[in-house]
């Protein structure tokens, strides 16, 4: 199966924007990444944590989550898949909801290394497995 995008959960943004291995996916493949309005205000939230865990200035971490090509989806784009991904993730946590129910809605996998999303009917790639798979389609 071609990978052509990926619904991104808050945790790998999170990591490319301090330059770990997720950013390469955004730096060496051709993948759309989509995301949740609610993940990215959930990402924003944490970058001064973030820039501070690394020992990184706060201004370029904020710069490197700007420049991140994402698209933003609002939550009235997946409406109706939020009842149910609520529902599945009552009991592990409930604001990966938003990813789920945007992967559902679009019909594409979620990236995330969260294992939250494990045993449930979307596709979940971890970066280190995203990454493998699109090394093998290039």
């Amino acid at each position: 199966m071609l990978i052509e995008g990926v619904v991104a959960d808050a945790n790998v943004l999170l990591s490319a924007v301090v330059g770990k291995a997720a950013l390469r996916v955004f730096t060496e493949f051709d993948v759309i990444v989509h995301v949740a309005q609610f993940n990215t205000d959930e990402v924003a939230e944490y970058l001064p944590q973030m820039a501070r865990k690394y020992g990184l200035a706060v201004e370029l971490v904020e710069m490197q989550w700007k420049l991140l090509p994402l698209r933003i989806h609002s939550i009235s784009e997946y409406r109706r898949t939020l009842p149910q991904a609520l529902l599945d993730l009552e009991r592990r946590d409930p604001e990966d909801a938003h990813a789920l129910a945007l992967a559902r809605s679009l019909s594409l996998p979620i990236w995330s290394n969260d294992r939250d999303f494990d045993d449930l009917d979307v596709e979940c790639y971890s970066t280190a497995r995203l990454l493998r798979r699109l090394t093998e389609q290039k």
